[in-house]
């Protein structure tokens, strides 16, 4: 009678990780808004994917789909340069909060702080960029902005969250970037103890967003990837993965870990 108990025990735990599974992956509850694994390596680029550079830039990162172990990622070559690629979206945060990702860095920059205009470069950096209103923006920040988007470009978001990876500043700090307050840098991996290695993150950007601005997210317009050495005249290579919205954050079940009978 015992091991029919714990037979059937085990036979319901397993049914409801099937169950978790199929509602945590359901199409409806994830975009996914780079699909690099898609692509054949020396593809040419999504074309969702546009190039994101300011005016004032003379070197460009380069960025091609190559191969990595079978699977198709996002490579990111910068030699003393800098520019990303975005994409162009539309998410309600309340919706689809948590943002997925991994990324592989080939060196920390040394020479970086992203506290200086001199060191503000990453290895690897991940936007998100919200539809926030300008008549929200205090008198002297909208007309900042509106001067940006003139000069560099029209659609400049008003609040954006650039997770980096950084050399120096500890796991989980949030600044403002060296250039404007409305962008808040959060930094999710820190030093070289995982430098050539796949690291996935998980975020969830509306409690970011409350955390980096004090308010409530606004629907996010645009996604980029970036790798920059323009300021410190260094060199980097990152590889991206894939990268989705999710309703659901990731729960891994062990199944080494018996049910409680």
């Amino acid at each position: 009678m015992r091991r029919r108990r714990t037979e059937h025990a085990w036979a319901a735990f397993a049914l409801c990780t099937l169950l978790f599974a199929a509602t945590a992956w359901a199409v409806e509850d994830q975009l996914l808004a780079g699909a690099f694994s898609a692509a054949r390596p020396g593809a040419a680029l999504p074309a969702e994917w546009t190039p994101l550079a300011a005016a004032n830039i003379k070197v460009h990162t380069r960025y091609s789909l190559v191969d990595d172990n079978g699977v198709t990622v996002l490579r990111a070559d910068s030699q003393s340069g800098a520019s990303g690629l975005s994409r162009s979206l539309r998410i309600d945060p309340g919706e689809l909060p948590w943002l997925r990702w991994r990324w592989n860095i080939s060196n920390i920059i040394g020479a970086a702080d992203l506290r200086s205009k001199a060191g503000d470069d990453f290895p690897a950096r991940v936007y998100v960029m919200f539809d926030y209103p300008l008549e929200k923006l205090p008198f002297f920040e909208r007309n900042k902005l509106r001067l940006a988007r003139a000069l560099f470009d029209p659609h400049l978001p008003a609040a954006t969250l650039c997770y980096v990876w950084d050399g120096k500043a500890p796991a989980g700090t949030i600044a403002s970037s060296a250039y404007t307050d409305r962008v808040k840098v959060i930094v999710v991996e820190s030093g070289s103890a995982r430098v050539k290695q796949w690291v996935d993150v998980e975020r969830n950007i509306a409690r970011d967003f409350r955390a980096a601005f004090g308010e409530e997210a606004p629907p996010v317009s645009a996604i980029a990837v970036a790798t920059d050495t323009d300021n410190t005249g260094t060199s980097a290579i990152t590889h991206f993965g894939d990268i989705s919205f999710n309703k659901h954050k990731v729960t891994i079940l062990s199944m080494n870990t018996p049910p409680k009978l």
